[in-house]
């Protein structure tokens, strides 16, 4: 945890100047060398020594540039819905980030129900797979086999890529790169002294730009100035709290329960700044906020620790993100005191060119 929180400081100029601090200048020779692989790798598909397999479907990417939350799970949900209601028969493939099965193919859901445990296909495929009906969801390390797989056995004609942008393996139509708005690029520097997966310059191989974040991120932030060369379309969403889903029942509850209540609140997630914004904006007293790293695993010492700064600070209840919700479904007595809230994307202006866009790309790409 102290390690993801002082690297958090490094690539995102959190306090001093980071460019100029010690552990940035130490990680700068491994920063090269990595760039220097991502560079050689890219170069070879670009020149076509490595080969992109094509799949005889519409494959759509949604990917970042950094590491980190930026909204990725919520922004394939919304277009798994969309295209579902468009009449296509999406289905959704991830790697599985996390998970434990070894398959090449895991059949996460078929379109209602998760088939799998969390922890053997991963925190954000197991949430998309509860949150998506009548859209499969299926994870494996190969997308251009899991992808075939979805084309036997599915009868899909789109293929949705969870955190596809650096997965070249598998060519697409249509390559969707979220950006955080009120920090897209962090230090500018590659990994590991920086946030970056690739050089901003690879904004050239999207077809479209979202920049993410939630509402004050977004509407307070001009838009992002992108690399020259870059004419990518570019639109702006946030995170929008939709409900809150007390403990582990499946019932939908109002934001307005939280309103003015002193919470203790904790996330695991690759951002939980922005959860931490989210519920000062719904209007909380937020009085212990507890980050734990993404794709953390919560043991009984957490649950615990947890409960404990809550009962300090005396809170009236605890709060968490959705994601977290399916991690603790082992601690059910723990669970039943715990709201977890639900967001959703949504679109601060140009929803319906947003899509207009996608549909135009899937039938002429």
């Amino acid at each position: 945890m102290i390690t993801e929180r002082v690297f958090r400081k490094i690539w995102y100029d959190e306090g001093k100047d980071s460019a100029r601090t010690i552990p940035v200048l130490t990680l700068a020779p491994f920063s090269l060398l990595y760039g220097l692989i991502i560079s050689a790798r890219n170069r070879r598909f670009d020149l076509g020594r490595s080969v992109s397999a094509r799949l005889p479907c519409r494959v759509i990417s949604v990917g970042n540039l950094t590491v980190g939350g930026t909204g990725k799970t919520p922004t394939v949900i919304y277009l798994a819905r969309m295209l579902k209601d468009q009449g296509y028969r999406p289905v959704v493939l991830s790697r599985g980030y996390g998970g434990t099965s070894k398959h090449a193919v895991n059949v996460v859901s078929r379109g209602n129900e998760p088939l799998m445990k969390q922890d053997a296909v991963g925190d954000e495929p197991f949430l998309m797979a509860k949150s998506l009906t009548g859209v499969p969801v299926l994870t494996g390390k190969h997308r251009v086999l899991t992808g075939d797989w979805a084309l036997k056995n599915l009868n899909a004609d789109v293929l949705i890529l969870d955190d596809g942008f650096q997965h070249r393996q598998l060519a697409r139509d249509i390559d969707i790169v979220l950006l955080h708005a009120a920090n897209p690029f962090g230090n500018g520097r590659l990994l590991p002294a920086g946030p970056l997966r690739e050089p901003v310059g690879a904004l050239k191989r999207a077809d479209i730009i979202i920049e993410t974040g939630t509402y004050d991120d977004v509407a307070a932030h001009a838009s992002i100035a992108l690399p020259v060369g870059v004419r990518t379309p570019a639109f702006r969403c946030y995170y929008k709290p939709q409900s809150l889903l007390p403990g582990g029942r499946d019932a939908v509850l109002p934001l307005e329960i939280i309103k003015g209540k002193k919470i203790c609140a904790f996330a695991g997630i690759g951002n939980p700044g922005t959860f931490k914004k989210t519920l000062a904006a719904l209007g909380t007293d937020l009085a212990v906020f507890i980050a734990f790293p993404d794709h953390h695993r919560y043991t009984q010492a957490d649950v615990s620790l947890i409960s404990e700064r809550a009962r300090q600070c005396g809170a009236e209840t605890i709060v968490t993100t959705e994601k977290d919700r399916i991690k603790l479904e082992a601690f059910d007595r723990f669970l039943n005191g715990v709201y977890a809230l639900r967001i959703e994307m949504d679109f601060l202006s140009a929803r319906e060119d947003f899509e207009k866009l996608i549909l135009e790309k899937l039938k002429n790409p």
